[in-house]
């Protein structure tokens, strides 16, 4: 760390999101920001969703919760009481950013939505992540994970050619896109507010992110009259179908067919070691690398050069093609499971993975740290996940100046 400390140190944020929007507030906390999580008396539901720690299911024990609300601290709060959502406007009196994620319409009826709370503060930036958006026909409408991915139009291209369309892993993925580009949105806001000391309300849609992500489709339509379809371990290139993954003895490692310079010597490097495993054919030994481009050629030609390669594949390991790979810059990697990744050489060289203390536990986890290093203003995680209120006497007590009386009262009457 260095004395500049994190780059959103400055800040602080009110996380009002479920699991629609709960990364985005551990990016900014992981930023450096001060995010405060206010959850309704009890926890927020999210809690409840599994696994959980040595499958003990408990709002406090869900790994789900952990993952994604490192470095925040909790308070409870309930917004639908009056004296809840007086709470909430001291707090946004000091605020830099709101993020939320209910329903359209929801925090208007409570009158503390964007515009009411700008009177209060009008530096406020307010994030608003949803299915479908603020506005339009569908904004109203509920949107889980695989509605968004249908809607969006990107689950018509995840899958295999002859069977039904497949949503991308498993959920809340739609929503893990929307947090980060919420993120992005937040702190474009924050830059305007830079230079102009105004606030402004973002507003995400869930659907648009698959929607943004399809852009390469909408090229080959305008360049060549083509709808792409879903093709499972295969690509489009121009016209041509070019398998990407393929099997080998341990796994599947990926491997993709190109032409011009480097095309020509990976090529050539793996019909040599074809070759020298004795499992060439006449044709491939005699084949005229130098002059073929795999995605102007037949798609015959392309798939019998498939086949010789994939049978090649299929009798080595993952290790020993990587290792050919490297030696023979050939452009092919293995495809990694969740135990390769955790032990892989490159991650532990920078540091990837960190050691997070669960004093509640009485161990330490292990998370995955940041996806850049910024060397100045480090993204580091600064703890982990609060237990449900655990800074309750934080904020209300010493921020806010209640007394302990005003909150026993106020939590008998269910408004903490």
């Amino acid at each position: 760390m260095t004395e500049r400390g994190a780059a959103l140190t400055p800040y602080r944020v009110l996380d009002l999101t479920d699991e629609k929007g709960l990364l985005c507030g551990k990016i900014l906390a992981d930023l450096g920001a001060d995010v405060i999580k206010i959850e309704p008396p009890g926890g927020d539901p999210s809690r409840n969703t599994g696994p959980f720690y040595k499958d003990s299911p408990s709002p406090e024990k869900s790994l789900f919760w952990f993952a994604f609300n490192t470095g925040k601290r909790s308070i409870t709060l309930n917004i639908e009481t009056v004296n809840g959502r007086e709470i909430l406007r001291k707090l946004v009196r000091t605020a830099d950013f709101l993020v939320e994620s209910f329903s359209p319409g929801y925090l208007e009826k409570l009158d503390i939505n964007y515009a009411a709370l700008n009177r209060i503060n009008p530096r406020l930036i307010m994030g608003s992540i949803t299915p479908f958006g603020q506005t339009g026909p569908y904004a109203q409408w509920k949107g889980p994970d695989i509605v968004c991915w249908a809607m969006s139009g990107y689950m018509w291209m995840t899958g295999e050619p002859e069977r039904a369309p497949l949503r991308v892993g498993c959920p809340p993925q739609v929503y893990l896109h929307a947090g980060a580009m919420a993120t992005t949105g937040l702190l474009l806001a924050l830059r305007y507010r830079e230079i102009t000391g105004e606030g402004q309300h973002v507003d995400l849609s869930a659907q648009q992110c698959p929607t943004w992500m399809l852009t390469n489709t909408y090229v080959y339509w305008d360049l060549l009259r083509m709808n792409l379809k879903r093709l499972g371990a295969w690509r489009h290139f121009g016209k041509v179908r070019i398998r990407t993954v393929y099997p080998c003895k341990d796994g599947y490692i990926a491997f993709v067919h190109v032409g011009g310079h480097i095309g020509s010597r990976m090529h050539r490097k793996v019909a040599e070691l074809i070759s020298e495993a004795g499992m060439a054919d006449d044709w491939l030994k005699e084949f005229d690398w130098e002059n073929w481009d795999a995605w102007a050629a037949p798609q015959e030609e392309v798939d019998a050069v498939s086949e010789a390669f994939g049978r090649f594949f299929k009798t080595k390991t993952r290790a020993e093609l990587m290792g050919e790979a490297v030696k023979g810059e050939i452009m092919l990697a293995p495809v990694n499971t969740v135990a390769d990744i955790m032990a892989d050489s490159q991650l532990k060289a920078r540091n990837f993975w960190v050691e997070v203390e669960h004093e509640e536990l009485g161990r330490t986890i292990t998370y995955p740290g940041a996806p850049c290093q910024l060397r100045e203003t480090p993204w580091l995680i600064k703890g982990r996940a609060p237990l449900i209120g655990e800074y309750n006497s934080d904020i209300y007590e010493r921020e806010l100046g209640l007394s302990s009386q005003e909150l026993i009262t106020l939590r008998g009457a269910g408004v903490i």
